[in-house]
């Protein structure tokens, strides 16, 4: 993977070619940055970078046999992680390795994918996966051994966050005295979830959001969209360019978040003072209970965001809108003025809360339950 093949992110492109240009690489390093920003894709690029002695900004010249290998991720030298569960294939003790061939496809196919893409694809979108315990022996067993080509060996771990902490703490060792010319690469979407042992041994770096030219630019040369069509989609995805593509290959398999969201506020409407409608509530408990946690979890962020764009709506910040639901009868503007002030900060702190505890394994259909009868009482607040 190029660096000229990265969307944005010019100043890090810059940062990254100039340290290894200079021979000054740090033993490790976090890259940090939210969804779609490009985390992944860039660490692959400046891995190739470092391993096949690219010397310039654009990775056209150096090893020619090297930069093939990169092509579809099979260098010797070049190691990653990621969470696993175990699925129909794998039934006991899932590694990295166990899943390696859907990885190059995942990487080849949607270098920009997030860590439910990524689930989808090993088919374990009903569970949480997680970089475990057996996986720390097993980069302790790839780093022991001396480099294929004699350079550098460079370990990728993506969504490093989601080590539990056993692992990160048998890497604590690794990562403070690395065996010679070794590199790791940790990705992350927040520094929130990582322990302060890990992130005191990285150098970090900060990613942001792409901006919509960008975005833009990147759907109309490698997708043939019409600018008009890449700069709302662009606006819509917020930063994000994995969000934008789904938006342009919306397929019936998506998830039916506004739909079920807006069933979600429309029995807590009728809910006061109507008993009958509590079933109602209760039964959309049920199925979103049934979704997997990882579902869930991705549900409820998108709640946050309905209740913020009707915020935006309400307080005339109308351009910093962007979600157009497309459920009949269903307006954000005739929705917006139930979300204001006074209910706001309760209704994110509930959702929030809801977040947490399904993240730590709670009894779905309890805690949605419980969040439902909350909103019933929080959206009527004057």
């Amino acid at each position: 993977m190029l660096f000229s093949e990265i969307l944005g992110q010019d100043h890090i492109k810059s940062h990254l070619a100039t340290s290894a240009n200079s021979g000054r690489i740090p033993h490790a390093q976090l890259f940090i940055g939210p969804e779609g920003s490009g985390t992944l894709p860039l660490a692959i690029a400046y891995a190739q970078y470092i391993l096949c002695a690219n010397t310039n900004g654009e990775n056209k010249e150096g090893n020619a046999a090297c930069n093939l290998k990169f092509q579809n991720l099979s260098h010797p030298d070049l190691h990653f992680v990621f969470p696993v569960a175990a699925n129909s294939e794998v039934k006991s003790h899932p590694v990295s390795a166990n899943f390696l061939k859907h990885w190059r496809e995942f990487v080849a196919e949607t270098p920009y994918g997030s860590l439910f893409d990524w689930y989808k694809k090993i088919d374990i979108a009903n569970k949480q996966g997680q970089i475990g315990v057996d996986e720390a022996t097993e980069i302790v067993k790839a780093l022991s051994l001396k480099a294929y080509e004699g350079g550098y060996k460079v370990m990728i771990i993506w969504m490093a966050d989601k080590m539990n902490t056993a692992t990160a703490n048998k890497l604590l060792k690794l990562l403070e005295e690395p065996p010679q010319k070794t590199v790791f690469l940790l990705i992350a979407e927040s520094e929130d979830d990582l322990l302060q042992t890990i992130l005191s041994r990285c150098q970090v770096l900060h990613f942001n959001a792409l901006p919509e030219q960008v975005i833009a630019d990147g759907l109309v040369t490698r997708k043939n969209v019409e600018p008009k069509t890449a700069l709302k989609m662009a606006h819509q995805a917020q930063g994000n360019y994995n969000k934008a593509l789904h938006l342009l290959h919306k397929t019936n398999d998506e998830l039916p978040f506004e739909e079920w969201f807006v069933m979600w506020v429309r029995a807590a409407f009728r809910a006061k003072g109507n008993a009958a409608a509590i079933h109602d509530l209760i039964a959309w408990s049920e199925q979103i209970a049934s979704i997997g946690r990882e579902a869930q979890k991705q549900f409820l962020n998108f709640c946050i965001d309905m209740f913020r764009q009707a915020l935006l709506i309400n307080y005339n910040a109308k351009d910093l809108v962007y979600m157009e639901p497309t459920v009949e009868k269903f307006k954000l503007e005739n929705f917006a003025p139930f979300v204001n002030g006074s209910n706001i900060s309760d209704i994110f702190k509930e959702l929030s809360d809801a977040l947490y505890h399904i993240e730590r394994n709670g009894n779905a259909k309890i805690i949605l339950t419980d969040l439902s009868i909350k909103l019933t009482r929080l959206i009527h607040k004057k």
